[in-house]
């Protein structure tokens, strides 16, 4: 049993390591409300917030433009990205997102 066990936790490892995981920060048509998450399927993730499919803040506050994201390793790296970004202030997200894109264009046209 300890060797199906060890060629499980294998597996999980194999299948987390081949995912990829974002972190992004979605903002409104006027960029007055912004709003960062964690995926591992960017494109899906995306379309649901644009699509009004996702429950809340994103629906309520109409963000819809992929405006930043960047790749991690694990999700636990994402995850952890995405809790420094939230902690900070409104005009550093700001100058984080300026950093790859200065005008605020929707990148979900080039996914």
């Amino acid at each position: 049993m300890k060797n199906l066990a060890g060629d499980r936790r294998a597996t999980r490892v194999n299948i987390m390591t081949d995912k990829q995981f974002y972190t992004y920060i979605m903002a409104n048509k006027r960029h007055t409300t912004i709003y960062t998450g964690v995926t591992n399927d960017l494109i899906k993730r995306v379309w649901q917030h644009k699509n009004k499919l996702v429950e809340g803040f994103t629906k309520r506050y109409n963000i819809n433009k992929l405006v930043y994201y960047e790749v991690a390793e694990n999700p636990y790296e994402a995850i952890k990205r995405e809790k420094e970004i939230k902690g900070w202030i409104r005009k550093k997200k700001i100058d984080l997102i300026k950093t790859k894109n200065p005008t605020f264009k929707d990148l979900s046209d080039e996914l």
